[in-house]
């Protein structure tokens, strides 16, 4: 203890220098903390989109395009599938409820599906949270829509306010469906999935919109009023994919070979967990990389302080002679040396946890509206905390090079100060 007193009150005397330091550890250990936990916040958000769906089903493609278009609307579907198909699995044996899907259309920059009523009795986020609303109720009417939360509170709409759907995706749209305008009906509670940026309509609502559309394009000289719209045929003929839900889990691998080798068109069901774990495989490297940079940046730090132990034995050769001739030992020499290191490494990884916090605090609403990733304030976990454990061991390391440097100059001026 009184080593670690003194090596302190070295510090202070040498405070501009050692702060520059601490900062240096702060930012490095801040860094590699953010990486750590945007990647785990990054892995939680996306298995937390969807819970208790057995199968993803949509037109062959690849899982992981698949699960990004179906479930976190990043991305086209490559093909649509017909009514049917989703008929004939909605029907065989073990199937509890599917909730078809239909995309293709946006808003203002956010994405509009085509689904059922079932969709908000079955979807499910988190650890099996339902679906909540915030503010009146599914659609009921043919041109009633649901808002996510994020749309309503960023284009500012409430219930009742009338809503112009565009044609394809985008911020401005390609051509907008004026002539059948949307009513507000609904607003869903914030539940930190893609739900909150997604507008919600009927599948017969998605069919009306398009009764005068042919092959993506409207067509000429036939138009359909809204009122014309509701006296039609409105079944769906297409859709984009569905969710499916079983009665058993043990059926889902025969439900899937199934589907799988469906003769009346292609089709494809994966398993969400195993997507997801493909789509992690496949990011992998980019982990690596982001761990290995911030690695880099803590060594960077740790570099700097034994640069700056270094640099400072030619100016304090006077004061460890001192020590020297007033009794200190090598092993008291390099334990204050040792000291001053662990105090500036200790100090820095504290710092760099409260500048985290501090940093989450102000980015979380940022991110949360711009990218949808809800990063979560919690306590360190033990990998943090072995983290820290790491990079103060280091540190320790780090200074015994200058320490034992000490010992071997501070002996020599010893006798020559003892003279």
């Amino acid at each position: 203890m009184p080593i670690f007193a003194l090596a302190l009150k070295s510090l202070v005397n040498r405070r501009a220098t050692a702060a520059l330091v601490v900062f240096s550890i702060a930012v490095s250990v801040m860094l590699l903390l953010g990486v750590e936990k945007l990647r785990a916040d990054a892995k939680a958000s996306f298995a937390d989109t969807v819970s208790g769906v057995d199968l993803v089903v949509g037109a062959r493609t690849g899982p992981i395009q698949l699960l990004l278009y179906s479930v976190f609307r990043i991305g086209d579907a490559t093909n649509n599938i017909s009514w049917r198909s989703y008929e004939d699995v909605r029907a065989r044996p073990g199937v509890a409820w599917t909730v078809p899907l239909s995309l293709g259309d946006s808003h203002r920059g956010f994405r509009v599906l085509g689904t059922t009523l079932d969709y908000f009795r079955h979807y499910r986020f988190g650890r099996g949270r339902n679906l909540v609303f915030r503010a009146g109720a599914p659609f009921d009417d043919l041109y009633d829509v649901v808002l996510g939360a994020d749309v309503a509170a960023k284009l500012g709409y409430e219930l009742g306010d009338r809503i112009v759907i565009a044609h394809g995706l985008g911020a401005a749209g390609f051509q907008k469906h004026e002539d059948k305008p949307f009513r507000v009906a609904g607003v869903l509670a914030k539940t930190g999935t893609p739900v909150d940026r997604t507008l919600h309509v009927s599948l017969e609502a998605i069919e009306a919109i398009h009764v005068d559309w042919r092959g993506g394009v409207r067509t000429p000289g036939m138009h359909a009023t809204a009122d014309e719209a509701r006296a039609m045929d409105l079944r769906p003929k297409q859709i984009t994919a569905f969710l499916v839900g079983l009665d058993s889990r043990i059926a889902v691998f025969g439900l899937q070979r199934w589907i799988n080798d469906y003769r009346r068109e292609p089709l494809l069901a994966v398993l969400p967990g195993v997507a997801l774990q493909q789509l992690w495989d496949l990011m992998g490297t980019a982990e690596t990389a982001l761990a290995a940079v911030s690695g880099a940046v803590v060594v960077t730090g740790l570099l700097g302080m034994l640069t700056m132990l270094l640099a400072g034995l030619a100016e304090r050769r006077r004061e460890m002679a001192l020590l020297r001739a007033v009794g200190a030992g090598p092993r008291h020499i390099f334990a204050l040396l040792v000291a001053e290191a662990t105090a500036l490494t200790v100090s820095g990884a504290t710092l760099g946890v409260g500048l985290l916090y501090a940093g989450l605090l102000i980015a979380r609403p940022i991110v949360d509206e711009r990218y949808g990733l809800w990063l979560s304030i919690a306590p360190p976990t033990g990998r943090d905390a072995a983290l820290l454990a790491v990079v103060v061991l280091a540190g320790v390391v780090a200074g015994a090079v200058p320490a034992l440097r000490a010992c071997r100059q501070s002996l020599a001026d010893g006798m020559i100060a003892r003279n």
